[in-house]
C-alpha cells in the first residue's frame, strides 16, 4: 500500500512540475480534455448539434499545445527571463485563441453550408496538422540549443524517447484502470456504462501527455542540468538495434531496390505510380531517419552507411524521377504525384546535404521540411487548388484540340476516340468531379463524374486503364460490369415490393416471408459470391420455383462482351428479370451485374447486386 502510494504521489508531482514548466501547453491540453469528456457526455443526437464547435475546439487545443512547446523551449533556451517566459506563455494561448477562431468562422466545408450541421474543411484540417508539426520540429530545433549541450540528433532522439516511455506508461495505466473498471462492472455493478472506460482514455491521455513533456530536462540556457544527459543518451538495447539490426536490413534493402530499378527498366515492366513511389519515398524517409539516429556512432558499420546510404538513396530517387516523369506525361499534375514533387525535392537536396556536410545538414533538413509542409497548404500553391489547376488547363486543351469543347460548351464525340484519349480524358474528369471545394470552369458540370451524364455530354463510355486495385480492370481480367440506369421502372401488376437490403441474412442466403391469399411464401436469394445467384420459392413448404441467373448473365455477355472498359449504363430491360410459373410472377431489379473473366484462368466470376423483388401470386 506504501509504495502505491508513493506511486501515485510521485506522478502527482511529476504533473504539477508539468504545469510550471509548460503552463500554457498543460492548459491547452487540460482544455483538450474536458472537451472531449463533455463530447463523451453528450449522446450522439445530442451532440451533433455541436460538433461543430467541439471539432474546432479540439483542434485549437491540439495547436495550442504544440505551439507553447516551442515557444517556451524557444524562450527558454535562449534568454532564461521570466518575463520573456510569460510572453511565450501568452502566445501559446493566443495560438490556440486564433486557430478556433479561424477554424469556426473560416473553416467550414463550403460544399456542407446546405446541410443541417457544418464540418470542418480538410484544407482548414490540413493547415492545423502543418502548424502542428512545424512547432513539434521547433521543439526539437530549439531544444538542440545550445550546442554545448545537445545538437539536432540528441535532440530528435530524446523527443522520440519520451514519446515511446509516455506510450508505455499510458498503456499500462490505461490496462490497470480498464481492468478495475471492468472488476467493479462484473462484481459489483453490472450496469455500470460503458462511458466510464472512455472517460478513463480521456484521463489517461492526459496523464501519458504531462508523462511527454515531463521527461524533458530544463530548457534553461544559463542552467545546467544532468538529466540532459540522461534524456538524449541511446540505451546499449538501443544502439544494438540501430547498428546490428536496422542498418544491415536497410542495406539489404538498398541491394534489393537496386535490383528492382535494373529490372524494370529493363524489361519495362512498371508498376503503379502510387506503388513504386511508396516504396522510394518509404526507403529514403526512413533512411535519412536512420542516418540522423546513427549520427554519433563511430563504429565501421555507423560509418560505411552514412557515407554510402546517401549514394544509394540518390540513384533510387533519380529511378523514382523517371517513373514521375512518365506519369506527369500520361496524368498531368494530381494530388498523390503533388505531394510526391514535395517529398522527392526535399530528400534529394537532404542526401546531397547529408552526403556533402554529414550532420551538419540536420538543421537544413528540418527548415525544408518545414517550408514545403507550409507550401502544400499556401492558397495559390498548395495542394487544394494548384493541381486541380493544372488538370483543368489538360483538360481543356485535350477537350479543345479534338473538338469536345468549343465555346464553352461541350459538344459529344462524333466519331471513335483513340483509347489512349479516353483513358487521359477520363482520368481528368473523374479527378475533377471527385474534388470537394472547387471552383470549376462553367463548362464543367460536377455530374460529369456519373457515368450516364460523362457519356451524354462526351459521347463515349468511361474508360480507365487497368491499375490492378479496380475489381473490373484488375490485371489479367476483363469484365462485363453494367449499371442501373436512374430511369422509372413499371411495377404495374405486382403486389409486394421486397427491398433486398431489409431482409433477413443467414450465412449467404437472404430470405423474407410472405402472407398471401393462397398461403405463406418464402422467398429465397442466394448469392454464393464469385458463383452464379440462386432464387427460390416455397409456398408452405412447398418448393414452386427453383431459378438460377446463369440464361439471364449469359444473355447479358452475349450482348455486352467482357472489356477492358468501366462500368456502362444498360437498359432497364437489361437491369430487371422476369420469372412467370402458374403459381406466381416475379420481377428482379439489379443496381449492378459485374462478371469478371479471369483470361489466365478461363474462370468467370459472378458479382450481382440485387435491389429489389416485386412478387405477385396468382
Amino acid at each position: 500500500m506504501n509504495n502505491l502510494k508513493a506511486s501515485i504521489i510521485k506522478i502527482a508531482k511529476a504533473a504539477l512540475n508539468t504545469f510550471k514548466a509548460f503552463p500554457a501547453a498543460n492548459a491547452c491540453a487540460l482544455g483538450f480534455t474536458l472537451i472531449t469528456m463533455i463530447r463523451i457526455q453528450l449522446d450522439w443526437p445530442e451532440q451533433e448539434a455541436y460538433n461543430f464547435l467541439f471539432n474546432c475546439l479540439h483542434l485549437g487545443f491540439s495547436v495550442g499545445v504544440f505551439f507553447s512547446l516551442a515557444a517556451i523551449a524557444y524562450t527558454k533556451s535562449r534568454w532564461n527571463d521570466p518575463k520573456k517566459f510569460w510572453t511565450a506563455n501568452l502566445l501559446g494561448v493566443l495560438s490556440a485563441l486564433m486557430a478556433f477562431l479561424g477554424l469556426y468562422y473560416l473553416g467550414a466545408d463550403k460544399t456542407q453550408t446546405a446541410a443541417q450541421f457544418l464540418y470542418v474543411s480538410d484544407i482548414a484540417a490540413s493547415r492545423v496538422a502543418v502548424t502542428i508539426l512545424v512547432s513539434l520540429i521547433g521543439l526539437i530545433v530549439f531544444a538542440a540549443i545550445p550546442k554545448a549541450r545537445s545538437d539536432f540528433a540528441r535532440a530528435f532522439f530524446m523527443v522520440e524517447k519520451a514519446f515511446f516511455i509516455a506510450l508505455i506508461y499510458g498503456g499500462v495505466m490505461m490496462a490497470g484502470a480498464s481492468s478495475v473498471a471492468g472488476a467493479v462492472e462484473v462484481l459489483l455493478y453490472s450496469s455500470m456504462s460503458e462511458k466510464v472506460y472512455m472517460y478513463i482514455g480521456a484521463i489517461v491521455l492526459f496523464l501519458a501527455y504531462t508523462v511527454f513533456v515531463g521527461y524533458f530536462p530544463d530548457f534553461k540556457s544559463q542552467e545546467a542540468d544532468e538529466r540532459w544527459e540522461t534524456t538524449q543518451k541511446q540505451p546499449k538495447f538501443i544502439e544494438v538495434l540501430f547498428l546490428n539490426i536496422m542498418v544491415p536490413l536497410m542495406a539489404a534493402l538498398t541491394v534489393v531496390l537496386l535490383a528492382w530499378a535494373v529490372k524494370t527498366m529493363l524489361t519495362g515492366d512498371w508498376p503503379s505510380f502510387i506503388q513504386l513511389s511508396s516504396i522510394a519515398i518509404g526507403y529514403s524517409v526512413s533512411g535519412i531517419w536512420l542516418h540522423i539516429m546513427i549520427t554519433h556512432h563511430e563504429t565501421s558499420l555507423a560509418k560505411w552507411y552514412k557515407r554510402l546510404y546517401p549514394v544509394a538513396a540518390l540513384i533510387v530517387l533519380a529511378f523514382e524521377a523517371w517513373a514521375l516523369l512518365v506519369q506527369l506525361s500520361k496524368y498531368g499534375l494530381k494530388t498523390t504525384e503533388y505531394y510526391f514533387v514535395l517529398v522527392w525535392v526535399v530528400t534529394v537536396l537532404a542526401v546531397i546535404l547529408l552526403f556533402a556536410i554529414k550532420d551538419r545538414a540536420h538543421m537544413l533538413i528540418a527548415a525544408m521540411v518545414c517550408v514545403s509542409a507550409i507550401i502544400s497548404v499556401l492558397p495559390v500553391v498548395g495542394y487544394q487548388i494548384l493541381p486541380i489547376q493544372m488538370q483543368i488547363h489538360r483538360l481543356e486543351g485535350l477537350l479543345e484540340t479534338n473538338g469536345l469543347l468549343q465555346n464553352g460548351t461541350l459538344v459529344p464525340a462524333k466519331t471513335e476516340l483513340p483509347v489512349q484519349l479516353r483513358y487521359a480524358i477520363t482520368d481528368s474528369v473523374l479527378f475533377l468531379a471527385y474534388e470537394r471545394n472547387t471552383e470549376l470552369p462553367m463548362w464543367f458540370d460536377k455530374k460529369l463524374g456519373e457515368i450516364k451524364e460523362f457519356k451524354d455530354k462526351l459521347g463515349f463510355d468511361q474508360l480507365r486503364e487497368a491499375t490492378g486495385t479496380d475489381v473490373y480492370l484488375a490485371n489479367n481480367t476483363m469484365a462485363t460490369y453494367l449499371q442501373l440506369p436512374s430511369e422509372p421502372i413499371s411495377i404495374k401488376g405486382y403486389d409486394w415490393m421486397v427491398n433486398i437490403q431489409q431482409m433477413e441474412r443467414i450465412d449467404n442466403q437472404t430470405s423474407v416471408s410472405i402472407k398471401g391469399g393462397n398461403g405463406t411464401y418464402q422467398i429465397a436469394w442466394t448469392a454464393n459470391e464469385p458463383s452464379v445467384p440462386e432464387l427460390r420459392i416455397k409456398r408452405d413448404g412447398k418448393t414452386l420455383l427453383t431459378q438460377s441467373l446463369q440464361a439471364y448473365l449469359d444473355k447479358l455477355m452475349d450482348k455486352y462482351p467482357p472489356s477492358m472498359e468501366g462500368p456502362k449504363t444498360a437498359t432497364i430491360s437489361d437491369m430487371t428479370f422476369t420469372i412467370e410459373t402458374p403459381e406466381v410472377s416475379v420481377l428482379l431489379v439489379f443496381n449492378n451485374v459485374n462478371v469478371d473473366l479471369d483470361i489466365s484462368r478461363d474462370k468467370l466470376n459472378y458479382w450481382v447486386n440485387l435491389n429489389a423483388v416485386y412478387f405477385k401470386e396468382k
